[in-house]
C-alpha cells in the first residue's frame, strides 16, 4: 500500500520536469541523450496523433509498426545508458586509483622537475645508457679506421701469399719464416677444406 503514494509522489516530481518541456521536447533532443522517459513521451505524443486520424486499418497497421520502432529505440537507449554508467564507473575507479598510485608516487620520493634533454635512468637497469651519444660516435669512427686498416693489411697479405709482392729484404730472416709458415699454414688450411668438400660430397 505504501508504494502506490511512492509512485504518485514520482509520477508529480516527472511531471514537473516535463511541464517545462513538455512531452513534445523529448523529440528535440539528441538522440544520444535520450532517456526512457523521453521514449515515452515520444510514444505519448506519437499516440496523441494517431487518435486524432481516426480508426482507419491503415492508421491501425502504421500504429502497430510505430509501437515496434518505440520499443527497439526503447532498448537501444536502454542499454546506451547503461554502457554510459559502466563508462562512468570505470572512468571514476581509474581516477581513484591514479589518485592512489600519485599518492604512493609522492610519498615514495620527490618530484625532481626535468626539462626535456634530461632523462632518469635506473641505476640497476642492465638495459640502461652508458655512454654519451658523442663517446658512441667516437667508438664507432674508431671501429671504422681500423676496419678499413685490417682490409688494406688482408690484401697485403694476399699479396704476400700469392707471391705478387716480393718479401722485403731489409725486414730480416724472421719476416721471410713468418711468410714460410703462414704460407705452409694456408697449405695446411686449403688440403682441410678439400678433405671436408670431399667428405660433404660423398
Amino acid at each position: 500500500m505504501e508504494e502506490p503514494p511512492l509512485r504518485e509522489e514520482e509520477e508529480e516530481e516527472e511531471e514537473d520536469e516535463g511541464d517545462e518541456a513538455g512531452p513534445e521536447g523529448a523529440l528535440g533532443k539528441s538522440p544520444f541523450q535520450l532517456t526512457t522517459e523521453d521514449v515515452y513521451d515520444i510514444s505519448y505524443v506519437m499516440g496523441r496523433e494517431l487518435m486524432a486520424l481516426g480508426s482507419d486499418p491503415r492508421v491501425t497497421q502504421l500504429q502497430f509498426k510505430i509501437v515496434r520502432v518505440l520499443e527497439m529505440l526503447e532498448t537501444l537507449v536502454n542499454e546506451g545508458n547503461l554502457t554510459v554508467e559502466e563508462l562512468r564507473m570505470e572512468r571514476d575507479h581509474l581516477r581513484k586509483e591514479v589518485e592512489g598510485l600519485r599518492r604512493e608516487g609522492s610519498a615514495a620520493s620527490p618530484e625532481v622537475n626535468l626539462g626535456p634533454d634530461k632523462m632518469v635512468v635506473d641505476l640497476t637497469d642492465p638495459n640502461r645508457p652508458r655512454f654519451t651519444l658523442q663517446e658512441l660516435r667516437d667508438v664507432l669512427q674508431e671501429r671504422n679506421k681500423l676496419k678499413s686498416q685490417l682490409l688494406v693489411v688482408q690484401e697485403e697479405l694476399q699479396c704476400y701469399k700469392s707471391g705478387l709482392i716480393p718479401p722485403r729484404e731489409g725486414s730480416g730472416r724472421r719476416r721471410e719464416k713468418d711468410v714460410l709458415v703462414a704460407r705452409a699454414s694456408s697449405a695446411s688450411s686449403n688440403k682441410e677444406e678439400k678433405t671436408i668438400i670431399r667428405k660433404l660430397s660423398a
